[in-house]
């Protein structure tokens, strides 16, 4: 089969489609024949190996993976003896933790791992940019986000930042989106009740005050946003700086506002199928819509890297049909 293979740390150029050999099924196993991956910032950071402390996981000297890609939609095409949850030819989304491998044609997964049935109404490409289920652990397990609480999402217009306005928007909270000029629009279409240009005013001086800062983007700090939060108020990222993670158990113990970092890749295998069959109710429900900034073919992976490396709107998307 066809993988995107990178075998020492660097640009999107390490990054390079070689054959491999397709995996086979153990007894408790499926193999799913991926149409669809994104490619997304922990892809990014893991073929980089920077900043330098995630070569911790990652692999101090080389990578640990060869091969990248966690979110994968697909159909499954053959599966283990003692498989009893799935059949050849279900249609599937999955996520496959840190032993990431889904930029390739087929990928293994455990029966028993995060996969469940693609929503009906999404082609593959829609239903693999749902379903990270970074906001979803952050707002609702996290934050706890509550109906009539405000919600500020910095990032909006990415895609966790995406997913985050409109759960937030589900979960019944007022939201506030913060992106750049030309998403303005998008953003408000997700059901941002407010939305702010960080090119041209900073959302730490507005005036205004919230129960969850959601910082997706990672360009701001809890020192920052302390100063907006509202008395119990909690500032959350997925983007684990030296100093959040210090924070983090320290606000815990002593702070009335929160600062939280979670790491919700490794997160149980159930946990993250509930997730996904959550997703999968709420986008047939039309509650929840994909964003994709750009569909690549697997053989142009190079540039899907390159896209990520410029800051991006949206899901990045590879598909493993040649024609893209």
């Amino acid at each position: 089969m066809r993988a995107a293979v990178y075998r020492t740390y660097g640009p999107p150029d390490v990054v390079r489609v070689e054959e491999v050999p397709t995996p086979v099924p153990g007894d408790q196993d499926v193999v799913v024949r991926v149409h669809a991956a994104t490619v997304g910032v922990t892809d990014g950071t893991a073929r980089r190996g920077s900043p330098g402390y995630s070569r911790l996981f990652f692999g101090l000297r080389r990578p640990r993976w060869t091969v990248l890609g966690s979110d994968f939609a697909g159909v499954v095409s053959a599966v283990g003896a003692g498989v009893t949850r799935l059949r050849v030819g279900d249609e599937v989304v999955g996520v496959t933790g840190p032993d990431f491998g889904a930029h390739a044609e087929y990928v293994r997964v455990r029966q028993d791992g995060a996969i469940a049935p693609k929503p009906a109404n999404l082609d593959f490409a829609e239903a693999v940019a749902l379903i990270d289920g970074t906001a979803l652990a952050f707002l609702r397990d996290r934050a706890r986000l509550r109906p009539g609480q405000t919600l500020l999402v910095n990032g909006a217009s990415g895609s966790v930042g995406s997913t985050a306005v409109q759960l937030g928007r589900h979960l019944g909270a007022r939201v506030t989106g913060v992106c750049s000029t030309p998403h303005l629009d998008l953003v408000r279409e997700l059901g941002a009740d407010t939305v702010l240009d960080y090119t041209r005013e900073d959302f730490t001086r507005t005036g205004q005050s919230y129960d969850v800062v959601f910082d997706v983007a990672g360009t701001s700090t809890f020192g920052r946003c302390r100063r907006i939060l509202n008395p119990a108020g909690r500032y959350l990222s997925p983007v684990p700086s030296p100093s959040l993670l210090l924070l983090t158990p320290w606000t815990a113990a002593f702070g009335r506002r929160k600062a939280v970092v979670s790491f919700t890749g490794l997160r149980k295998a159930a946990e993250k199928t509930r997730d996904l069959l959550l997703v999968r109710e709420l986008a047939e429900a039309g509650a929840l819509r994909p964003v994709i900034a750009e569909r690549y073919p697997l053989a142009r992976i190079g540039q899907a890297h390159r896209h990520l490396d410029r800051g991006k709107y949206g899901n990045i998307v590879v598909t493993m049909d040649p024609a893209g």
